[in-house]
């Protein structure tokens, strides 16, 4: 099945971990990426590799808590390549901490980035989709949001907020778009370095280091579910370790 060739798709988020790896897989695919982040130099040199090995790349830097980055992302896709048929929302942070703690400050960028940026980018690339005929959105979301534990309730709440509006865009987008939730578990990236709470962050590296799987994991998941022919729409998948209770 080859259903990937050709398309163009965002991915946010995409300067390492789960974008980085998802960016590689899709374009060795044949699938023509254009990648956001904040950190344009991993992002121009991913780009530089991807275009190397004889894929298609693009790339700008994006803070999708910024509704305009979203925009200018969109805009490059189609400037760039013409279209658009994927938006990917990878971009996330997972500032875990207790309600103790009265973080306020970390709670509201999770907000801003997991919440806001899934909507900044649906605003973006909806009115495209619907000029098409198609497009797909796919959201990286979190084990975190199904088994809710201490810790991580604005967290969850941000994954389970996009998990409640990715449902109702399913069912709002008719027979032309598809939608879809990857919930990975414990990966091994650098998801845990932005945590401010010393001790929570220590336990979640020693965690990672035990069990975690590779971020080309997630990136398989993805193209799975954008390789399935226009009318299956692969809703909700859940990849994590098998270690991960």
């Amino acid at each position: 099945m080859d259903n990937i060739t050709g398309k163009v798709i965002i991915i946010t988020g995409a300067s390492g971990g789960i974008g980085a790896a998802t960016a590689r897989l899709l374009a060795a695919q044949g699938a023509k990426v254009v990648l956001g982040g904040r950190r344009i130099e991993q992002l121009q040199e991913l780009a530089a590799q991807i275009t190397q090995a004889g894929g298609q790349a693009a790339c700008a830097r994006a803070d999708v808590s910024q509704r305009a980055d979203l925009v200018g992302l969109v805009d490059l896709a189609l400037a760039r390549f013409g279209q658009l048929d994927v938006l990917v929302s990878n971009a996330g942070i997972g500032l875990i901490s207790p309600f103790d703690d009265l973080r306020v400050e970390e709670w509201e960028q999770m907000i801003d980035v997991n919440l806001k940026g899934v909507l900044y980018g649906i605003a973006a690339a909806l009115p495209v989709f619907r000029r098409q005929g198609s497009g797909h959105f796919v959201n990286i979301l979190s084990t975190a949001g199904l088994q809710i534990v201490p810790t991580m309730g604005v967290y969850a709440g941000t994954k389970n907020a996009v998990r409640t509006i990715a449902e109702a865009l399913r069912q709002e987008a008719g027979p032309q778009l598809r939608v879809t939730n990857v919930s990975p578990g414990f990966v091994h990236t650098d998801f845990a370095e932005a945590m401010t709470n010393p001790e929570i962050k220590d336990q979640i590296l020693t965690r990672r280091d035990q069990i975690a799987i590779p971020p080309e994991a997630i990136a398989q998941a993805v193209a799975y579910a954008i390789k399935q022919p226009s009318n299956v729409d692969v809703g909700d998948m859940v990849v994590r370790p098998t270690a991960q209770s």
